[in-house]
């Protein structure tokens, strides 16, 4: 919500909003007749299973050397394969107990000498708001609104932009809405791993584990290791954190405290390499946030085609480096305007716990009010301090915008463009609407904004008049979780990232 660009360098902060759209991985063994010989190799096969993407995968594992052959998905790939290093560490290194780790039960031996031999089956899953199912509902003759979304089935078939998708050696790219994804997969891969491996127990995950830390902290650990290599960079890591902890205030680790995982592509043993990583100095912050009560999250998806986080990433970084006295100014004020807006909202929750009723009353008052009226129910002290405070909230959040579009101007790119300015300016002057704007790196992914009461519905209606389809995501400050049940037959629950093992 806040820090955009900012957070790529400490002390930086930003403001992470989880949600409740979450990526599932379920984990079981497949029992597989394998011949003797293929155990002494220490080789297991893996089957990644997609529904949503209609693939099915099978790699080999190679138990000795912690690798997985012939992979095509880094990200699933790096998470396989740093898990299943931290289990080796976590056995003390011994690969026999490694081994046993992947047979259910006792060794089985039949008369003909044959083991059966435990592979892992892996199926993941993301929720729809994940993808883009705007073109579905455009065919299909349905307005662009959540109710329309509503009618999808959970985890739908997701569908490949159109460029280019008829050739022969093609990868047509899925169409997202910018949530993460790669995060919360990579995340919730891992998570499983490890509980399957019996290395974290997620029943607890706050107690200390074998490593002695918690066991979330060894999932984010893993996690963020997991993607930065598979990403080619180390980011500042907020999504990653995001899908582990949930909704936070978050300043990023120093980049230093991976360079364990660079060195793993230079041949160190893999299990050297993260216990580089869980002893390394991890200096990133992380403080509970979440947005005070009566106030909802809405994501909107204006169809303008998306933006290319990297390449603007890199347009700012550009310009820093071309003109550092004005962006040390730039990003001065921009600190100090995401700091305004963190102040106040943090204030507005500590007055809704202090005096529940007349903030009760002043929110529901707002609800139904463009911000020029709030004024008029700061009738008395409390209220007028509640009002207050909303009030410095949307100016804080102007001058985040401005702050923003200057640096994009300055930088050559579209932070928030245009088209992205008419719809947010649209959005703040609409009732109930406490801020609105575009998250992250901005530019022409998605918009969000931050509605008091009841007033969401009005909102999304308004949005559907202008082409914007809002999505049916709600903010929920959960991160990682162990769920019961196969998510397709027990239905979806709150959180970002999420596991199921049987």
């Amino acid at each position: 919500m806040t820090g955009g660009y900012l957070i790529l360098e400490r002390p930086n902060a930003g403001l992470v909003l989880s949600t409740n759209a979450r990526f599932y991985a379920i984990v079981k063994p497949i029992n597989d007749e394998v011949k003797p010989e293929s155990w002494a190799w220490k080789w297991t096969d893996v089957k990644l299973t997609s529904p949503q993407l209609s693939r099915e995968s099978m790699y080999k594992l190679s138990l000795n050397h912690l690798t997985l052959h012939d992979s095509r998905n880094p990200f699933v790939e790096h998470a396989i394969q740093y898990a299943i290093a931290a289990a080796h560490l976590a056995s003390h290194k011994d690969k026999e107990a490694l081994h046993k780790l992947f047979l259910q039960g006792n060794l089985q031996v039949s008369s003909f000498s044959t083991f059966y031999f435990s592979s892992l089956d892996i199926t993941i899953l993301g929720s729809n708001d994940f993808y883009s199912y705007r073109n579905q509902i455009e065919s299909l003759g349905l307005p662009l609104t959540p109710e329309s979304l509503g009618t999808l089935a959970p985890f739908a078939s997701i569908t490949f932009n159109s460029g280019e998708s008829n050739g022969a050696n093609c990868k047509p790219e899925v169409a997202k809405t910018g949530l993460g994804s790669s995060a919360a997969m990579t995340t919730a891969v891992v998570a499983a791993l490890l509980h399957y491996l019996g290395v974290v127990d997620l029943s607890d995950p706050c107690k200390e584990g074998k490593f002695g830390c918690s066991d979330l902290d060894v999932i984010h650990m893993i996690a963020q290791a997991s993607h930065c290599l598979a990403q080619g960079k180390v980011g500042s890591g907020f999504d990653v954190s995001c899908a582990v902890y949930g909704s936070q205030r978050y300043v990023r680790f120093s980049p230093e405290v991976l360079s364990f995982a660079k060195v793993a592509v230079t041949g160190l043993p893999l299990h050297e390499v993260i216990g580089g990583i869980l002893k390394g100095k991890w200096d990133h912050e992380r403080t509970e946030f979440c947005l005070p009560p009566l106030m909802n999250l809405f994501l909107g998806e204006p169809g303008s085609g998306g933006s290319s986080t990297p390449s603007m990433v890199g347009a700012v970084k550009k310009w820093q480096m071309s003109d550092p006295e004005k962006a040390r100014e730039n990003w001065q004020k921009l600190s100090d305007a995401n700091l305004e807006l963190e102040t106040k909202l943090n204030s507005l929750s500590k007055l809704a716990k202090e005096h529940w009723d007349v903030y009760l009353g002043v929110i529901k008052s707002c609800s139904v009010l463009t911000s020029e009226k709030w004024v008029l129910h700061a009738t008395e002290p409390i209220n007028e301090a509640i009002i207050r405070e909303l009030l410095g909230a949307r100016e804080a959040m102007l001058r985040i915008r401005i702050l923003m579009r200057q640096m994009g101007e300055a930088a050559g790119v579209p932070i928030e463009p245009e088209s992205q300015t008419q719809l947010l300016d649209s959005t703040m002057n609409a009732e109930g609407v406490l801020v609105a704007g575009v998250p992250g790196a901005g530019g022409f992914d998605a918009i969000f904004a931050i509605t008091l009461g009841d007033s969401g519905s009005k909102l999304t209606q308004a949005w559907s008049s202008h082409n914007v389809l809002a999505l049916l995501v709600k903010e929920d400050p959960h991160g990682v979780c162990l769920e019961s049940g196969d998510p397709r037959t027990t239905g979806i629950t709150s959180g970002v990232s999420s596991i199921h093992i049987e």
